[in-house]
């Protein structure tokens, strides 16, 4: 075996090992939406054939997977969409075929019909997508009357709500949700800075290359963060057992859109990290001191959102970042590193914003930072 072939195989394994470990992760995350969406299936294919009598009610459990699925967001809006797609796709499906009979050229006139009326119903792309499926399976199955019509459009209404009483009876901990998503992005921005301040005192250009390369590698992250958030809100305003949550969560949630500036300044500041190694300027250690307080202050933000304390880990590790960039500007004047600290006090500001500041108060106090600490 080549050497490079022995120094392969290695790394074979360990990408291997991480796939299946990130794959065992999503399953422990999911397993419990899987058994939700299991349940209210049964449960509405139940409904469909005891309480109603309906013999094949297939969209009952279609509508329930289509509502709850694996996704975790927009489910009340899912379920209205669901329930209006089906019925203008049922009804225009219905009018025809029950007219004109099956056929191709019937199935091609119905699915376009069944679109158009979504459309023109101001619908959105999952309640088009559901006019046309259902027209589809109308148009595709053996002619229905009047009755199969009616059966088929109250089958897709009893998904809905089971589906929506199923979510609001055993929601997930929308808290848990949103703090899932958001510790790993803090940990990994806090990993990032650190990687950043790193290559900054060894000089090394590869070093800091890596580092803007995980800094922009956090785009994902920041989006599944949002996603989580709208899912927390909207777990709670259909979900009343967990409406107690609703003060924890907005507190969440008023931190995501700092978190989110707090990232892109973070690429701002790699970039100009990259072009001070590259120019071989000056960089003052108080400067890459600065970034460390900052990313201590990130990794312990979680910990302590909203009524911003006179004095918490995190305040006091952004306040002391602010006051040593102010510090490290006082030593130099070349343009990167002048970038580097103003970007450093941009998301000492935004992490204040994040704990719950007014945008005045954060600026106020990273301005001030500098003559209250002493460097």
């Amino acid at each position: 075996m080549s050497p490079t072939a022995t120094h392969e195989l290695p790394n074979r394994r360990a990408r291997f090992r991480r796939t299946v470990n990130q794959r065992l992760s999503a399953l422990r995350f999911a397993w419990l939406r899987i058994l939700q969406v299991s349940v209210a299936a049964g449960a509405a294919w139940l409904i469909a054939t005891e309480v109603f009598n309906h013999p094949n009610p297939f969209f009952a459990p279609i509508a329930v997977v289509v509502v709850l699925g694996l996704a975790i967001e927009r489910r009340g809006s899912r379920a209205y969409e669901v329930a209006l797609g089906v019925a203008l796709g049922i009804g225009v499906a219905s009018l025809i075929v029950l007219v004109t009979g099956t056929g191709t050229w019937q199935l091609m006139l119905v699915l376009g019909l069944a679109m158009a009326v979504a459309l023109l119903a101001g619908g959105g792309v999952m309640l088009v997508n559901q006019a046309a499926v259902s027209a589809v399976l109308v148009a595709t199955l053996a002619a229905p009357d009047f009755a199969d019509s009616v059966d088929r459009f109250i089958d897709a209404l009893i998904g809905g709500s089971v589906a929506l009483a199923a979510n609001a009876i055993t929601p997930v901990d929308p808290v848990r949700l949103v703090r899932r998503h958001l510790e790993p992005l803090l940990t990994r921005l806090s990993g990032t800075l650190v990687d950043i301040a790193d290559a900054l005192d060894h000089s090394s250009h590869e070093e800091i290359v890596a580092a803007a390369e995980r800094a922009r590698s956090l785009d994902p992250a920041v989006r599944e963060m949002m996603i989580a958030v709208e899912a927390g809100r909207e777990t709670i305003s259909l979900s009343p057992i967990r409406w107690r949550s609703r003060g924890r969560v907005d507190q969440l949630a008023a931190a995501a859109e700092p978190v989110d500036l707090m990232i892109r300044n973070t690429r701002v500041l790699a970039r100009a990290a990259v072009r001070a190694i590259d120019l071989d300027e000056h960089i003052p250690e108080i400067a890459t001191d600065s970034i460390r307080d900052l990313a201590a202050a990130v990794s312990s933000l979680d910990q302590h959102l909203g009524g911003v304390p006179r004095h918490s880990a995190t305040r006091d590790a952004a306040l002391k970042a602010a006051a040593a960039a102010s510090a490290a500007l006082e030593m130099t004047s070349n343009l990167a590193v002048s970038v580097i600290i103003s970007q450093v006090r941009a998301t000492a500001t935004d992490l204040l914003i994040g704990l719950g500041m007014t945008r005045e108060e954060a600026v106020d106090e990273v301005r001030s930072a500098r003559s209250k600490l002493d460097f």
